[in-house]
């Protein structure tokens, strides 16, 4: 038979219920994970000792003095953020914190606390520098230093004690360094002096020896020349000219590199001519007039004539006026040529008067300028010396001030009870949820239809919950029934011809259920009147016969060994429609006698002899008996347990159904919980309130024996398998 295979498979779809199935089919997990963290978190919490903070707020400034220098003038103190940055770093360093650790004799303290001795300089510098954070506060230049401990009494004393050590060293280095510069000012003085000194000196030597005047040394060079302001006055009027000419030839170069049409547009704008404006306009009128009139009256119109001897005489007058501007302007750059020759003259002939005196005069000038430059670092250095010595004297409170002196807190700032445990719950939950989903991602079982069909490809006839017994004993109302009845009905609308009455179920492993799927849905067809054999074709590990509780000595195998008849193997069961033939004793020199013509010609007499047919067989993964059976039938069902298996291991059983052409009809999912999985819930759920609404409401009445109506006495005492 040719398998069923026009099937459309589902689209993967994702839901919110999807995840809200996978947390509650995970449950567990999840509540293990969480309460593990919680616990955890809670005991860390309540076992860590506490941590007390204490804070010491100080403000901070560059060195500089309390009140302005004797210029009147404070420096500038603005606002440095790599400055502040090196602070937090020198309140840290060694070199402050092993004061602070000298002072307190903490290696001492600490040592006795945690009985290890005193303890080494660089190990409670550790320890002090972990407990120690610096911190600008917000939205001020003001420096936050807290300090960790777990006594908080000694927390602000360490914290205050920081502050000072700061501010101590800050003041020491800062009058360390003012007087150092001081004294190398005042070395730096006291060498001006002498040099001032020795200029002097040179300076006067050099007017007694060149005959110097006051006159000449105040600016003059003698009768013979002209003094320094004439000369600069001079000099100004050679500049100005050259640039008045300059400027002169750059317009005439300009006007007369153009062309006589450019010429006519840019003459006005340089020239300045009112009247060249005028002639323009006129010109312009006269062209747009004649171009009107042109169009229509025509060239020999005497107006048209008189306009165009107009434009003649227009024309003749502005090339005039242009001819008349450029040698203008022509006339004009000589005129400036010449008397810039003249001014260079005279600057030249200024100069050389004044060559010999100033050559005899320049050396005493520039030892003059050396001492004005001598004397003026003196004044300098005098007001620098004077400036330093007030500032030296001057109070420093202002370098470092402590603004909020650290007090003990009462309160811990670790561990922080609440928090951590609302962070332990939600961390713990986030965990457990995320665990749960991994874990569902590694599961590659089924879950649900949607995952049978997409990957086998294949419809799935019914679902069949957890803990369903032999329906046979718990009797045809039991709510169990109805998931069978639902297969039942599936199987019979996909039968594509009747007479197809022969069933194996088949699965990929062992324990997922064949045997009491394939028991209870032959008790299904057999309480609806059909008549029914099971077949117990499983020849390596029956388990029927321990269903009805009855001898398993003689069976299929001895028909097929030819050792008995078949009415001799066949036996009755509870319900009166359904017989029941065992699998008997299988010799090991049997093993293949699945495969016999014997078997078919079995398979073909049952056909005729019942309405269905019911063969269990082993896992088709293990042996090969159920791919025989799967081969040999009409019909087959593949049974997959609810996360049992992974998809591979099913999908390749289905691949070994088709393979030896079984003709399968569709899928069977077993073993489901209908209570956590609301995938499921619609199968049967309804089924289920429905039942249990009957029974509340109409009770069993006891019949004249005494026993319930409904319930049958079949005079077997048969435990369901669960």
């Amino acid at each position: 038979m040719e398998p069923n295979k026009n099937f459309d498979a589902p689209e993967l779809k994702l839901h919110f219920l999807d995840y809200w199935r996978i947390i509650r089919i995970r449950k567990t997990v999840i509540l293990a994970v969480f309460l593990l963290v919680a616990i955890t978190t809670t005991l860390v919490t309540f076992i860590l000792p506490p941590t007390y903070a204490s804070t010491v707020r100080i403000s901070v400034e560059k060195d500089a003095t309390d009140i302005s220098g004797l210029d009147g003038q404070r420096a500038s103190l603005g606002f440095d953020p790599y400055w502040i940055q090196t602070q937090f770093e020198k309140l840290t360093s060694k070199m402050l914190l092993h004061q602070v650790i000298t002072n307190l004799d903490l290696s001492r303290k600490w040592g006795e606390k945690y009985k290890e001795g005193e303890l080494r300089l660089d190990t409670t510098y550790g320890l002090l520098k972990r407990a120690t954070s610096v911190n600008q506060s917000r939205n001020t230049t003001l420096i936050e230093i807290k300090v960790d401990n777990d006594d908080p009494v000694e927390a602000a004393v360490i914290a205050n004690k920081i502050a000072e050590v700061y501010r101590d060293s800050r003041l020491y280095r800062w009058r360390e360094n003012s007087s150092k510069g001081l004294e190398n000012l005042q070395a730096k003085y006291t060498n001006q002096n002498e040099q001032i000194s020795r200029l002097q000196t040179e300076l006067e030597d050099m007017r007694r020896t060149n005959g110097i005047s006051e006159i000449t040394e105040a600016g003059t060079v003698g009768a013979k020349g002209l003094d320094q302001e004439t000369l600069v006055k001079l000099e100004t009027e050679r500049i100005q000219t050259e640039a008045d000419f300059s400027k002169v030839k750059s317009s005439y170069d300009s006007l007369t590199n153009q062309t006589r049409a450019e010429l006519r547009k840019t003459i006005s704008t340089v020239v300045g001519d009112p009247s060249f404006s005028g002639l323009l306009d006129q010109l312009y009128s006269a062209e747009q007039k004649l171009a009107i009139m042109t169009n229509s009256l025509g060239m020999e119109n005497t107006e048209v004539k008189s306009i165009r001897a107009l434009l003649e005489t227009i024309n003749r007058q502005v090339e005039d006026k242009v001819d008349a501007s450029i040698l203008g302007m022509k006339i004009n750059l000589d005129g400036k040529k010449a008397h810039l020759e003249t001014i260079r003259a005279e600057v030249e002939s200024a100069k050389g008067k004044n060559s010999v005196e100033s050559q005899k005069l320049a050396p005493y000038q520039a030892k003059k300028r050396q001492l004005e430059n001598a004397q003026y670092v003196r004044d300098r250095l005098y007001l620098r010396i004077q400036q330093e010595e007030i500032d030296f004297s001057m109070p420093r409170t202002s370098i470092v001030e402590i603004v909020d002196r650290a007090e003990p807190e009462m309160v811990p700032i670790r561990p922080r009870k609440t928090l951590n445990i609302a962070l332990g719950c939600i961390i713990g939950l986030v965990i457990g949820i995320g665990l749960a989903f991994f874990i569902e991602y590694l599961d590659t079982s089924v879950k649900t239809i949607d995952d049978v069909e997409r990957a086998l490809q294949a419809p799935v006839l019914g679902v069949i919950p957890q803990n369903v017994g032999y329906l046979f004993a718990e009797g045809p109302d039991s709510p169990h029934a109805e998931a069978y009845r639902v297969l039942r009905t599936n199987i019979l609308f996909s039968q594509k011809d009747p007479k197809l009455n022969t069933f194996t179920i088949v699965s990929g492993g062992a324990g997922e259920g064949k045997s009491t799927t394939i028991f209870n849905l032959a008790t299904i067809f057999a309480q609806n009147g059909s008549r029914v054999l099971v077949v117990d074709s499983d020849l390596r590990r029956p388990s029927l016969h321990k269903i009805l509780k009855v001898s398993n000595s003689i069976g299929l195998t001895n028909f097929l060994l030819k050792q008995n008849t078949l009415e001799e193997v066949i036996q009755t069961s509870p319900i009166a429609t359904m017989d029941f033939l065992p699998s008997g004793k299988l010799p090991s020199s049997s093993m293949g006698v699945l495969s016999s013509a014997q078997m078919k010609e079995l398979i073909r007499d049952l056909k005729r002899r019942y309405d269905y047919v019911f063969f269990d067989s082993p896992p088709i993964m293990g042996v090969s008996d159920a791919s025989i059976l799967a081969s040999e039938v009409d019909c087959v069902l593949q049974v997959i347990q609810y996360r049992r298996y992974p998809q591979p291991m099913t999908i390749r059983a289905k691949q070994m159904i088709e393979k030896v052409g079984g003709n399968l009809l569709g899928i069977v999912l077993n073993n489901i919980n209908m209570a956590s999985d609301e995938n499921y819930y619609y199968y049967s759920g309804y089924y289920y309130d429905y039942y249990s609404k009957n029974e509340e409401s109409t009770p069993d009445k006891p019949d004249a024996n005494g026993s319930a109506r409904g319930e049958e006495e079949t005079g077997v005492e048969i435990k369901p398998k669960y």
